[in-house]
């Protein structure tokens, strides 16, 4: 599957520090400096059945952070993300519009496309969509069963958490929160037959009127949290830097693909950090597809939001926080911008280098976004004698903040 176009990014002069973030599965700061100078990154995409919002947006400009900070440290990245282009929303979407499911996937998955080009976000490695992965997700359900770690249930195929002796360790919860989140998030703990009201789906056989593909199991499609394990685990290897995502897929979605990677490759901990970028609220109410409570990204370009102040309004707040959207952010999104612009389009300003290294050490302690951006607001309204700060300042909001400050810099 195509991804979407790359920027340019400025090389930035001097070193970095290293980079800390928060796990979820510790509960605190890990150190992400890759030891062999190559970053490995999964980021769960989208269920194509609707446009992109806000929610989505703030957890992709997360985790491009990181990958800009990796990327300023010279790593190399290695970065994968997934689109589930077929599920069951997507097809009650299609049902209810009475369309086909392949033509709602396409539609979304190519709107998502065209607003993180427009946001400026850094394309992954691979962009690798469910449909085009099913021999591989097959493949590895087979070996699960060879592992004996899978099992049949009337015709499907589910995975054994009892095979998995770190299964819990990502999200943390007790078995009651965890029986009530999978029932609450597309998992079936009340299924008769299963060993564990904890094991997943791994391989749903076809039903009537849905689709389904070949495969040495009998025709059917696979579960969710196999389909993220398979793709991380034949591109990146058995063990990723972060496995990242917003904070509802701690539990149970990377807690099951962690523990199926896991037990097929025999290699724990599946990623050195699970960070999860907070919910985005409106209203009072978290910003979902199931609720209709959404900010679409592509509503607000079109109607003349400029991609940069959008970036800045999502970053002024630290991603791992939930917090609530309102209009306000969006205009001190524009305000700053219009500010950092004015400030660079001097002859001189406050010393850059020392601007660079203050940026550089926020981001490098859970990518502090709120915390750069206040640097950058302090050296935006003082004057300097550095007559290189200007172009300095505005390379490193473009390569670390992803912010062209100047119509130039705006295209690769």
């Amino acid at each position: 599957m195509q991804s979407w176009p790359a920027v340019n990014v400025p090389r930035l002069p001097g070193t970095t520090s290293s980079l800390r973030v928060h796990d979820t599965s510790s509960g605190g700061l890990v150190d992400v400096t890759p030891t062999d100078g190559v970053a490995r990154l999964y980021v769960c995409g989208i269920t194509p059945y609707d446009a992109t919002h806000l929610g989505h947006a703030a957890t992709y400009l997360s985790f491009d952070t990181l990958v800009r900070v990796w990327r300023d440290q010279g790593h190399e990245v290695r970065y994968v993300q997934n689109v589930t282009d077929i599920d069951d929303p997507l097809l009650e979407r299609a049902a209810r519009d009475g369309v086909r499911w392949e033509d709602v996937a396409l539609r979304e998955t190519e709107l998502f496309r065209a607003d993180m080009t427009a946001l400026r976000v850094l394309p992954p490695t691979w962009y690798v969509g469910a449909v085009e992965a099913m021999d591989e997700i097959a493949a590895l359900v087979l070996k699960l069963q060879e592992l004996g770690a899978a099992y049949d249930v009337d015709g499907d195929v589910y995975f054994s958490v009892a095979s998995a002796p770190h299964f819990g360790s990502v999200a943390g919860l007790d078995v009651p929160t965890m029986l009530r989140l999978s029932a609450e998030r597309g998992g079936d703990p009340d299924r008769p037959g299963k060993k564990d009201p904890l094991d997943c789906l791994l391989w749903m056989a076809q039903r009537p009127g849905e689709p389904g593909w070949d495969s040495p199991l009998g025709p059917g499609r696979p579960g969710w949290h196999v389909e993220c394990c398979a793709m991380a685990l034949n591109r990146i290897g058995p063990q990723l830097d972060v496995q990242g995502g917003g904070a509802d897929l701690a539990f149970p979605h990377h807690e099951l693909s962690a523990a199926e990677a896991e037990v097929a490759s025999g290699r724990a901990p599946f990623a050195r950090a699970y960070v999860h970028a907070g919910m985005i609220g409106l209203d009072g109410e978290k910003m979902s597809k199931s609720l209709g409570n959404l900010v679409f990204v592509s509503k607000l370009l079109a109607g003349g939001t400029d991609p940069g102040a959008l970036r800045l309004a999502l970053l002024g707040q630290h991603y791992r926080i939930d917090r609530e959207w309102t209009p306000a952010q969006l205009d001190e999104g524009e305000a700053r911008l219009l500010r950092w612009r004015a400030g660079t389009t001097r002859d001189a300003g406050p010393d850059g280098n020392a601007l660079l290294s203050a940026v550089r050490l926020a981001l490098s302690q859970d990518l502090d976004t709120p915390a750069a951006l206040a640097l950058v607001d302090e050296w935006s309204a003082h004057d300097g004698d550095d007559p290189a700060a200007p172009a300095l300042t505005t390379a490193l909001v473009d390569a670390l903040l992803g912010v062209p400050l100047h119509p130039v810099d705006v295209h690769s």
